[in-house]
Order: C-alpha cells, then sequence, then structure tokens
C-alpha cells in the first residue's frame, strides 16, 4: 500500500495508501514527466509568534526549530489554565464556553512563522510551476522571495498560487508562510494551528495543461450490468496554433485496462481556461463499489499532441456506485437499504493535534470499521483529502461538510463569510465529488437560531445560492444542512423552522423525536439524525422508524481535545473511545447495536457524569471493565449484548439470567444488574440465543498489582517515507501478564535510531502532562514522558526518510522504577 519513487533531484512521496491522484514519477532521465508532484513536506524552518521581516530573503532563520509536515504548532504550546475571574459565556447560544480557551482545549491563540528555500531545477525552465497548499490553519499567507503569492481565509481548503514567472533560477528561493489561529472566539473547538497538512510543488506544461481538481466523474447504470462513464475536464490551452487532443483510459481494480476513448481535437481555441465534455465510454459489469467491496477505478486523462507527446496527464479514482434517498427507505446504496451507523467528530487526531498524518487517519478508521459504524460526518468542516481516500478504501459513507456557522467568527474570523462561499463552495464540491464514500453534500451547522443571514429567512437565501453553485460542479448528490429544527427552547409539535423545510435531507442534531410528526407534515423529507447523543444511546437509535430514516451520526465517539465541559478537563469525554482510542465499556453497547456479531461485555458502574451541553445531556455512565473492587461487598454492573439472553457467573457460581428486551428501546441490549455480590477473582457474563446456544461469553478478572511493562506496535509494514507512524501501546501488567487498571506510574520513552516520537498519550483528558517530548536541535525528538492511565499509554513514533533505514529500538521504563521496562525492536 505504501510507494516510495527516488528521482534525481527529489523525492517523491506516495503515504499510507492514499496516493495523491495525479502524482506521476519523475524518471531521471534528462527529460520531465508531464505532471510532476514534487513532495514539500520536509525541512521547514518554524518560529512561533509574529516575526518582523520573517518573510524577507535574507532573513536569517538559523535559530530556527526544524520541522517536518504535517506540523500542527499548537499541540506542543503548555496548558494555559483559566484566570479565576474567568467566567462561563452563558450569553453565547452557538457554543458551550466555560472559560476564555476551553472551547479551543486551554491551548493560547498565537501566530507562526514557517520558512523553506528551494533552488529551481533547471527542468522546471518553461514550463508551468505551482505550489499547493492542502490548509493552513486557521488562516495563512504565503510569501515568496518576500512578496505576498496567496493565502487562505478558511484553513479548512486548500488552494494553489502560481509561481512560473516568480523564481529566480540559479539561487535559493524562500517561501515563507505565516498561519494564525485568530482569537479563541474564532472557533468552538480546538483547531491546531499552522501547515497541518500537506504542501506540494507541481509542474506542467506551461502552453497546455489542466487546472485544479479538473475532472468529474460521473458513472451511471444504463442498463443491467451496463454502466456508462461521463466526464469533463477543464483544462487550459494557451497556444492556438497547437492542436490538443484528450484521451481517456480507465483501469480496474486489478489494474488491468476497462475502457478508453479518444477526444476531439481542438484548433485555435478562444478560450484559454474550459471545461470539455469527453466521450462516454461503456464498462460491462464493473465491480460494484460497497461497504464490504470497496473496489476502485482509476481514470487516466491526457493532454496531446497530434503525435501523442503528452502535454498534461491527471488521474482520479472513483467507482461504480449508485446512491438513492428516499422518504421511504432512507438511503439505498446499489438499490439495497443501507442504515447509516455513524460517527461526527472533529478533525483532530489526539496526541497529533491537528497534523494530518494519513497512518492516524486509518487507525480510526479501522477501529471505527470493527466496531461496526459505516459511515462519518465530517464536522463541521472539509477533512484532509486523505480522510476521503482511505472511507473510499476502507467502504465507509461519508457526509461532507463544508461550515459551522455561516459567520464571519467561526469561518476563519478574518473575512466576511459573504465573501468566501463563492470561492470555497467549488473548490470543495470540485476535490471531493471523484469520492464514491461522499454520499451527500452539507452546507453548515446548527444554523437555525440566527435570523439575520442574507436576505433575513434564517438561512433559506444562503442555502438556495450555495446549493445550485454545488450543483453547477456536481448534480450527482443532494445537500442538507445539520441543525436544530426548532431551536433549542420549543418543546412542542409545531413547524420545524424554515431551513429545515428547504432541504430535501433532513438532518437533525438530537431532535430523532421529531421525525414521526414532521414526517406526516413533509411526507416528500429524507430524515436523518446527523448528531446523537451519547446520553440516549440506544432509544436514540432504536426509536426511529429504521426502514425510513437514513440513520445518524453519534457525536463525538473519539474523545478529544476541545470544548471542554470546564477545566482540568482539556476536551470532550463523552465519547466511547477515549483519546488514546481505548474502548470504554459502552463501545460495546453501540457493537452490539451496529454490528451483527455476537456481542457480550461487562462494565462496572462506578457513577454517572450529568453533562449538559447546549442544552443537550451528554452524559455517560462511567464503567470500567477491571474486577478490582477492593473493600466492597456489592457492585451495579451493565451486560451491553445483542443477543437474547445473558447469564451472569462470580467465581463459576451463577448469579442468575437476564433478558435482553428488545422491545424496549430503553432497554434493548443493556442489561443492568444491581447489587452482584463482590468477590475477588471473576466475573463472567455468557450470551445465549433464544434455543439457548452459547453465542459469547467475557470475563473480567481480580489482578495483582502491575509489576512490569508490555508493548505492542501497530504496524508490522512501516516505511521509512518520513510519514509513516508506529502507534506502540504500552500496559502495566501484573505477574501473569495481565492488565492492572489501577497502574499510573510515570512512565519515559526514549527512541534509538531514524525515528522520532511525535506523540505521547494515554486517555485521561485531565492530565496536565504535554502530548510531546523537547525537540533537539534538528528538531529531532527521541525522549518523551507520560503516565499510565487505566493501566495504559501509547507513544507514537514517525519514521525518518530514507533509502536505507536503520534499525529503531524503543526502550520504556517507568520513573519511579517500580515495574521492569520494556524494549521492543521496531526496525531490525
Amino acid at each position: 500500500m505504501r510507494h516510495i519513487a527516488v528521482t534525481a533531484s527529489t523525492l517523491l512521496i506516495i503515504c499510507a495508501g492514499v496516493a495523491r491522484a495525479d502524482v506521476n514519477v519523475y524518471k531521471g532521465s534528462g527529460t520531465t514527466a508531464p505532471r510532476d508532484t514534487i513532495d514539500m513536506n520536509f525541512g521547514w524552518r518554524f518560529s512561533r509568534g509574529d516575526v518582523a521581516d520573517a518573510a524577507a530573503v535574507n532573513f536569517n532563520d538559523a535559530s530556527w526549530q526544524t520541522v517536518n509536515l504535517p506540523h500542527d504548532f499548537q499541540i506542543s504550546q503548555p496548558w494555559v489554565a483559566p484566570d479565576a475571574s474567568e467566567k462561563a459565556d452563558l450569553n453565547n447560544p452557538m457554543a458551550n464556553v466555560k472559560s476564555r480557551l476551553s472551547s479551543r482545549g486551554f491551548k493560547e491563540m498565537g501566530a507562526g512563522w514557517y520558512r523553506k528555500s528551494i533552488t529551481p531545477d533547471e527542468s522546471w525552465r518553461g514550463r508551468r510551476v505551482l505550489l499547493d497548499f492542502e490548509g493552513i490553519m486557521l488562516v495563512g499567507d504565503v510569501y515568496l522571495n518576500g512578496e505576498r503569492i496567496g493565502g487562505t481565509d478558511y484553513g479548512y481548503l486548500g488552494f494553489e498560487t502560481d509561481i512560473t514567472d516568480k523564481l529566480k533560477y540559479g539561487e535559493p528561493n524562500v517561501i515563507a508562510v505565516r498561519a494564525d489561529t485568530g482569537k479563541p472566539e474564532n472557533s468552538r473547538w480546538y483547531t491546531g494551528g499552522g501547515l497541518y497538512r500537506n504542501v506540494w510543488l507541481i509542474t506542467t506544461d506551461r502552453k497546455h495543461h489542466f487546472t485544479r481538481h479538473p475532472l468529474k466523474i460521473v458513472p451511471r447504470r444504463v442498463h443491467g450490468d451496463e454502466w456508462s462513464v461521463g466526464m469533463t475536464a477543464e483544462a487550459g490551452t494557451y497556444a492556438r496554433e497547437d492542436s490538443v487532443f484528450m484521451n481517456v483510459r480507465i483501469y480496474g481494480p486489478d489494474g488491468k485496462l476497462a475502457a478508453s476513448s479518444e477526444n476531439g481535437l481542438w484548433n485555435n481555441m478562444k478560450q484559454k481556461v474550459r471545461e470539455h465534455k469527453l466521450n462516454e465510454v461503456t464498462v460491462t459489469s464493473p465491480a460494484l463499489w460497497d461497504l464490504d467491496t470497496p473496489n476502485l477505478y482509476t481514470a487516466v486523462v491526457e493532454l496531446t499532441d497530434r503525435d501523442g507527446r503528452v502535454y498534461d496527464r491527471v488521474s482520479e479514482r472513483f467507482g461504480f456506485r449508485e446512491i438513492e434517498f428516499g422518504p421511504e427507505f432512507g438511503f439505498k446504496l446499489n438499490g439495497r437499504k443501507v442504515l447509516l451507523k455513524g460517527n461526527a467528530n472533529h478533525h483532530t487526531l489526539g496526541a497529533l493535534g491537528a497534523a494530518a498524518y494519513p497512518r492516524a487517519i486509518e487507525k480510526r478508521i479501522k477501529l471505527l470499521k470493527e466496531f461496526g459504524f459505516n459511515h462519518i460526518r465530517c464536522s463541521h468542516n472539509p477533512y484532509s483529502e486523505d480522510l476521503y481516500r482511505l472511507c473510499d478504501e476502507y467502504g465507509i459513507l461519508v457526509v461532507d461538510e463544508l461550515y459551522d456557522k455561516w459567520k464571519k467568527q467561526w469561518t476563519g474570523g478574518r473575512k466576511d463569510w459573504e465573501d468566501l462561499w463563492q470561492h470555497d463552495v467549488p473548490e470543495w464540491v470540485k476535490r471531493d465529488r471523484n469520492h464514491p464514500s461522499v454520499i451527500l453534500w452539507s452546507l453548515g451547522n446548527e444554523l437555525q437560531l440566527i435570523a439575520d443571514y442574507p436576505g433575513n429567512d434564517w438561512g433559506v437565501t444562503p442555502y438556495r445560492l450555495q446549493r445550485e453553485l454545488v450543483n453547477r460542479h456536481d448534480g450527482t448528490r443532494l445537500t442538507t444542512v445539520a441543525m436544530h429544527p426548532r431551536g433549542r427552547n420549543e418543546r412542542t409539535d409545531s413547524l420545524p423552522c424554515p431551513l429545515a423545510i428547504e432541504t430535501p435531507v433532513a438532518a437533525y442534531n438530537y431532535r430523532y423525536m421529531y421525525f414521526p410528526c414532521d414526517s406526516r407534515n413533509f411526507p416528500d423529507k429524507v430524515f436523518y439524525q446527523s448528531e446523537a447523543n451519547t446520553t440516549a444511546m440506544g432509544p436514540n437509535f432504536y426509536s426511529m422508524d429504521l426502514d425510513k430514516v437514513a440513520g445518524l451520526a453519534y457525536w463525538g465517539m473519539i474523545d478529544y481535545l476541545g470544548e471542554s465541559n470546564g477545566w482540568p478537563g482539556k476536551g470532550w469525554m463523552q465519547g466511547v473511545f477515549d483519546i488514546d482510542l481505548q474502548p470504554k465499556p459502552m463501545a460495546y453497547l453501540l457493537k452490539s447495536m451496529f454490528s451483527d456479531e455476537p456481542t457480550v461485555f461487562i462494565g462496572v458502574q462506578e457513577g454517572n457524569d450529568d453533562i449538559m451541553w447546549n442544552d443537550v445531556p451528554v452524559g455517560i455512565p462511567q464503567l470500567t471493565p477491571h474486577w478490582n473492587r477492593g473493600e466492597v461487598n456489592n457492585v451495579d454492573l451493565y451486560t451491553y449484548t445483542n443477543a437474547d439472553e445473558v447469564e451472569l457467573f462470580v467465581n463459576g457460581k451463577s448469579v442468575g439470567k437476564m433478558t435482553n428486551d428488545k422491545s424496549d428501546p430503553k432497554k434493548r441490549n443493556r442489561l443492568f444488574w444491581k447489587d452482584v455480590p463482590y468477590r475477588a477473582g471473576k466475573v463472567e457474563a455468557v450470551a445465549y440465543d433464544k434455543a439457548g446456544k452459547e453465542m459469547a461469553r467475557h470475563k473480567l478478572e481480580t489482578t495483582g498489582n502491575a509489576v512490569k511493562l508490555q508493548a505492542t506496535a501497530d504496524n508490522a509494514g512501516w516505511m521509512a517515507d518520513g510519514m509513516d507512524l508506529q502507534h506502540v501501546t504500552v500496559y502495566g501488567v501484573d505477574a501473569k501478564g495481565r492488565r492492572d487498571w489501577m497502574a499510573n506510574s510515570p512512565l519515559e520513552f526514549s527512541v534509538e535510531g531514524e525515528a522520532d516520537i511525535v506523540g505521547v498519550i494515554n486517555g485521561d483528558l485531565r492530565s496536565n502532562e504535554p502530548f510531546t517530548g523537547e525537540a533537539d536541535s534538528e528538531g529531532h525528538v527521541q525522549k518523551a514522558a507520560r503516565s499510565l492511565a487505566k493501566g495504559t499509554a501509547t507513544v507514537i513514533l514517525r519514521s525518518r526518510k530514507s533509502d536505507k533505514p536503520g534499525p529503531v529500538a524503543l526502550s520504556i521504563k517507568s520513573r519511579d522504577n517500580t515495574l521492569k521496562p520494556v524494549k521492543i525492536i521496531l526496525r531490525k
């Protein structure tokens, strides 16, 4: 899944199985490939804060830190505890602001500067040269040799800037970037800051070339097993005397040619940039893209001259699949009903912050898939391009979301939203429209409380304008807006707000109880619970008419930094996976709902979190899966199961049986056992079907105190490409090798060899420990510290880029010397 192509002058990286679609390998033969996409992620200089003259060519950045991208400069900043005078902002209906930095993860706002010098290759002369930034958080400006050449006012989307006529050959050229996180009120969650996504340098033919995101690929079933592929390609032609052809080749999942076409001859073109409709091609019996069989095809399109010389070449992956929304069935994929079983989260990645590592994204997708999820709602902004590519590969359905609120405050804070959307919508749609995983465009989130949008109609007019622009670039998907349909204070069956009525897919956050009434009043609407809370997990799923609704996305199933309910909590802690990706017991309730795999799991009750968030209860039972209870006689516990019956045993003696009442949404799959006698040893749950056949079992054992450390790495195919990650999970275990949930020893991590520590984390978001270690003068981090929490912690290593990778060894010891250390060899 990982590929490295080495050239004479550059190293081109295609990382973590999600190759940039238009990458071509430079052959190093003295001739330039039609399109070179050169990795610019390595060897940047970085400094925090605003620095005078930082964009100047002759500025001395020798004292700055060396960093490789992706890079989030906020994640390594110290925590900033709230001042005693800081009060909750109870006047803001759009955010649960407990103190100045509570929503932003208690990291201070500010700017950061990046600099990188490049000496243009002589092969670039006479070619078109672009810089492509996939995102700068939260807003950013780019300079070349002291001149501002571009930037972004909404850092969740990328941009490119043409530097063809600005490069100076035979000498270093300085690229400088200023990134700014804005003010605390410019986001309702932790955004991170800096060059947090990829940066590329692209060279193409100067006279004839494709534009940014040029391809629109529309597969459709003609009849039976015969499909046609319609395609448009946008290209610029700047030499009218030339003859230009546009040729298409489509390759199947097996790499074999599936179809091809030769398109038109354009002489003396009057338009410099033009979208061309290409000849449709036919593919018979294609392998369909589906949840369990995510088959991907590749379209390669070339601009050529009469003799076949290639001016430019681009490629895109796509899938043959049919999607349909309807009020009678909700959502269909390839003609069959599919219920969206989803997660809505922010884009950050735990200890890595906002830095968009493909491997970390992949790890989360695999975890969600394992627990039965088939859907991600991108809340509340476009994610990294790698997320969509990985969802394509793993068979995950995506609701792609553009904005939070349509206001300057929440769309970067630098430019009015009214001046942004006409640029943002095309960039977003053209970037993501060929992904088969994307099934629905969402234009915003919880907009209904703001009346003074353009038109003063609670957002209907700006929604219609955006929808028309979406449809201009992609007419194959519907649009929606996620919202509380009646605000937060009305408790009636009155009509939903006008914007909810306007959208063909009515996306309601939390208010699933209105679906029956609203579907009677508006029978043409499709209903989708765009956010569901963990407090009502189960009832808010089973109380819907699952045959008719599209499905749901549970909010914040993976704990994240930001949106804190108050210090010392650094973020959201109501998920079913902690920020270290360790499943909590309630993850198995969700698995029992989402998956057909026989499931039973024991969670012992410690208490309840009664938390309100924007008038929505979000607290969850505090449960732990261990049987070290101390001096108690009885405990209360849950068994989560999708079986028909569960029998509970304590030290082999039956405590009784309990039936799974699948007729009651409040009780279904969650069996509550009160006053279970506690005895050291083990408790075991055995799940049966109606015939009494055992379906699954789960046990908890009383363990001894931790005496040593154990470590497990997750990436057997770790690549030395400078981007790949290794997540190493460490446990404090007793003499029998069992995890001691009470273990909380402080640990020290040290790595030897060609890798760096990019994050250390445990599941405790109340901890004041840092997520990062200290970097040396070359930007390398080879030591870090983090305590065990509930007996575990994780260290994340980033490989260094090398043609001949050397050994890597990780040593972990307890700083109090109470646990036997462990050393794990990750590469020999």
